[in-house]
């Protein structure tokens, strides 16, 4: 049920209203306004707040950052050339100019600790990888020569600007970074960012509908008809789903609650904190902002970060990114396993078992490169450099991706590749011609019409915001520009135009690199060390049961085997055994991170040798739900017994085990406590092992997954007859040949068209493999129960083929497949006639037999 307030006064009431109410007290009215009138409050605007970052005695921020530099200079450039002199001294001397040596300093300080302290920071994050500073410091992992990334993408000389670092850390260890820098620089002077959900179609529904008292269920119902979107909202959903206006028209109290609904829809709903943000200022937050406490035993500001950033108060994203928790777990299992240790930095860009990978798309797992979309770009790519993944990390979004064609094109030579202007082609080589990012952009209006880079990125940024004003003003400039440099007019003008329509979509190179390489390091650990990366992989999505079923699916067809989980042998996390990875217990559903850490403390002093051992030493840290999901598991199948025994037995050894502790830590003794023997343990009662069907249904139910077997394997015989196709056989067929397949519906995703046509993705899975199986309306409609349902199904239909070559379904029918402990059934499959009288014979022939016919459309009878 609802939770509701006690009482009908919650409320903000009318003043005649608070007058009644305190009519006992009217001075409480008065003091209230005097109060009010008391408080004088004036926010500063215009300037900056920024903290003061210690230095050593006899040093400035300003000596100090410069001395910094030159002290760690030699570990990026160890020979330094004089244009990576030039460009770390233009650098000091802006950051100088502009008042940020105290804030580079900040930001290496507390990337210098996370460093010290072994915990992953990203190469970079936005454009702060265009900073030979911040390379050199080890605030990034980017040469940004090598790449060509301009330091006033981030700090422009030209405009004033704060400066923005966006790091990412290891997602598990982000907190200690923040700690550090709450107690360097004082626990009144940081704090974490407010932000506000807002009210969206599906919430406000059910909140409104717990205002108006509706129950829980009928409430849910009219929720889950409301389509899962990004950006849904009341008024679509009336218009793609008929059911809710149905439901509208016919009962007055659901057209109450959605008219209420669609006024509150957008608005705030409730305060929370901003995920990566936190504020450092130079005195006590309180003198700026008004604060609140947070959970964390912390402050949280009251204001939102983009006021924060009005008020000239230094805002930090401190991001937890889980590639970097994977990257360094697959980097201890490589330790570990095999005596190799792996420093990321010297991953070598060129290696040809990644880049094999990246060609052949297998990208399950790599970093932004895992999706379908991305792996069919990825297949036709054939990518053969590093510089080929910044550009796609780059290219795969809304509106640059229509250029994706004519690069992958221009990169094979199927289409020659041209430039504006012979200036243009050393800034657009790398990119085969195709103007890609917004430093390319910059580089041009520098190389063209002599901008300076400052220029230049005043330039982006105004046709980016789409200042149509100051875009005119920039036009006269640009022209002018070119002509003094010998262009035309007419040639100047169209590269502008040029430049202006590539700027609508240009992205930030710095990131794109600085992602790439990530990427890069993924597809590298999955190439050479896939037993491991896997492992990691599956330990950093072990709260997601699907995900945890996709990925183990993705084991089995790298040739992976994924051992089941053993209260002796299983950690936490999934873990690598030599060539084959044990399931983690911190993946089984109800079994906490607390608990699986008191089994595994427990498991020191000596394996479990029963289920009465267990229950006994874990001294009440192991409640019932817990232990049963173990057994249903398969977590204690190494211990006497099978999973029925140790399911019946187990209450009654849950509950001997809490009579021995409380009797111990109450000092009492038994008979066998005096005469110095131990305890009897109990036996396991004589029961016949539960049904393959129930077994692996359990499995399902804890797990996510069927690990020790699957449902299907009991149809084997029936299958057989049917002439159905194993998903991995599917590869071998023809596209567009009509195919019979069978399986479980591991998961079903419905969504509604454009043309407002329900339809659905199954993800099939049979013995070996999954596959996925679109359907459309009129079989969706017939089929919506099965799907539902947990009986195994068999689906016919039609055989497509994804760019990467991996079998997809369009269903025609899909039919519940029948017991095959049915045994007085005779399956007939008939390919040509179906004579009524021929159907006639046969069944007086047959008798009181069942008989089930199919014919050549795959139609059954019984």
């Amino acid at each position: 049920g609802w939770a509701v307030f006690p009482g009908d006064q919650f409320y903000l009431k009318s003043a005649s209203e608070m007058a009644e109410l305190f009519a006992w007290c009217p001075e409480a009215l008065a003091n209230t306004i005097a109060i009010a009138q008391r408080c004088d409050v004036t926010l500063q605007f215009g300037t900056y707040h920024l903290p003061d970052y210690p230095v050593p005695e006899g040093h400035t921020v300003t000596s100090w950052l410069r001395h910094l530099c030159r002290e760690k200079l030699p570990n990026r450039y160890p020979n330094p050339t004089p244009e990576v002199l030039k460009r770390v001294e233009y650098e000091l001397s802006v950051i100088e100019k502009m008042g940020y040596p105290s804030y580079f300093l900040i930001v290496w300080d507390f990337c210098d600790f996370a460093h010290r302290h072994g915990i992953p920071v990203g190469p970079g994050r936005g454009s702060g990888a265009g900073s030979i500073v911040a390379y050199i410091l080890g605030i990034t992992d980017l040469d940004p020569l090598r790449y060509k990334l301009l330091f006033e993408r981030f700090l422009n000389p030209e405009r004033v600007s704060m400066p923005d670092f966006d790091i990412d850390f290891c997602y598990e260890r982000r907190g200690e970074v923040i700690d550090y820098v709450t107690e360097k620089y004082g626990r009144e002077r940081v704090a974490q960012i407010i932000t506000f959900g807002t009210m969206a179609a599906r919430a406000v529904v059910r909140d409104v509908g717990r205002a108006m008292d509706l129950s829980f269920a009928e409430t849910d119902r009219i929720a889950k008809l409301i389509p899962e979107e990004l950006k849904m909202t009341i008024d679509k959903a009336l218009e793609q789903e008929p059911r809710l206006k149905e439901l509208m028209d016919e009962d007055p109290r659901v057209e109450s609650l959605i008219r209420i609904a669609r006024k509150l829809e957008g608005l705030a709903r409730h305060a929370s904190t901003h995920a990566a943000g936190v504020v450092i200022a130079k005195e006590d937050l309180v003198n700026y902002v008004p604060l609140q406490g947070n959970d964390q035993e912390g402050l949280t500001t009251q204001l939102p970060m983009t006021t924060l950033e009005e008020l000239g108060l230094l805002k930090m994203d401190f991001l937890g990114l889980r590639t970097l928790t994977i990257l360094k777990n697959a980097t201890d299992m490589i330790r570990a396993n095999r005596g190799i240790e792996i420093e990321l930095n010297s991953i070598p860009l060129d290696d040809k078992p990644t880049f094999d990978l990246l060609c052949s798309a297998n990208t399950m797992a790599v970093f932004q490169l895992e999706s379908d979309g991305m792996r069919k770009v990825l297949s036709e790519l054939q990518p053969t450099v590093f510089e080929d993944i910044i550009a796609l990390v780059a290219l795969y979004r809304p509106g640059p991706m229509e250029q994706i064609p004519n690069f992958i094109a221009s990169k094979h030579g199927q289409i020659p590749v041209s430039y504006p202007h012979p200036k243009l082609e050393p800034i657009l080589k790398e990119t085969y011609g195709v103007m890609i990012y917004q430093e390319q952009i910059m580089m041009a209006a520098s190389a063209l019409a002599g901008f300076t880079l400052g220029q230049s990125d005043l330039l982006r940024r105004a046709i980016g915001k789409k200042k149509l004003e100051v875009m005119k003003e920039q036009r006269k400039t640009f022209v002018s520009g070119c002509i003094e440099n010998g262009l035309e007019r007419k040639q100047a003008e169209d590269i502008y135009d040029l430049i202006v329509k590539f700027a609508d979509y240009g992205f930030n190179k710095s990131h794109s690199a600085a992602y790439g390489l990530v990427a890069y390091y993924t597809a590298y650990f999955k190439a050479n060390y896939t037993i491991e990366f896997m492992a990691a992989n599956l330990g950093n999505v072990m709260a997601n049961t699907e995900k945890v079923a996709l990925y183990i699916d993705h084991c089995r067809r790298l040739g992976i085997q994924v051992l089941p989980p053993d209260i002796n042998e299983s950690g936490i996390d999934f873990t690598v055994v030599g060539d084959k990875i044990r399931f983690g217990l911190g993946a089984v559903k109800n079994l906490g991170t607390a608990a699986v850490e008191q089994l595994l403390a427990e498991r020191e002093n000596g394996p479990f040798t029963s289920l009465a051992d267990f229950c006994n030493r874990m001294n009440g840290r192991c409640n019932k739900r817990m232990l049963e999901n173990m057994i249903k598991g398969g977590c204690m199948d190494s211990l006497p017994g099978h999973r029925a025994q140790k399911l019946a037995a187990m209450d009654n050894f849950l509950a001997t085990a809490a009579r021995l502790y409380k009797q111990k830590i109450s000092g009492q003794l038994d008979i066998f406590d005096i005469l110095g023997e131990p305890e009897p343990e109990a036996e396991l009662p004589p029961l016949k092992p539960m049904e393959r069907r129930e077994l692996l249904k359990g499995e399902k139910e804890v797990l996510g997954m069927y690990l020790t077997g699957h449902p299907l394997e009991d149809y084997v015989e029936l299958l057989d007859s049917l002439n159905v196709s194993s998903i991995p056989d599917l590869e071998e067929r023809k596209e567009g040949s009509e195919v019979t397949v069978a399986g479980v519906a591991a998961a079903c995703r419905t969504m509604i068209t454009r043309r407002g046509k329900h339809m659905a993705f199954l993800t099939l899975e049979d013995q070996f493999t999954t596959l996925e199986v679109i359907i459309f309306d009129e079989v969706l409609a017939q089929s919506r129960d099965l799907l539902a349902g947990e009986a195994p199904l068999l689906v016919t239909g039609r055989l497509e083929f994804a760019t990467q070559g991996e079998p997809k379904m369009r269903a025609e029918t899909i039919a519940k497949l029948e017991a095959p402990n049915s045994s007085h059934k005779l399956y007939l499959k008939i390919e040509g006639n179906t004579d009524r009288r021929l159907l006639i014979q046969l069944a007086d022939m047959l008798g009181e037999d069942c008989v089930v016919l199919q014919n050549a459309k795959k139609q059954t009878a019984e």
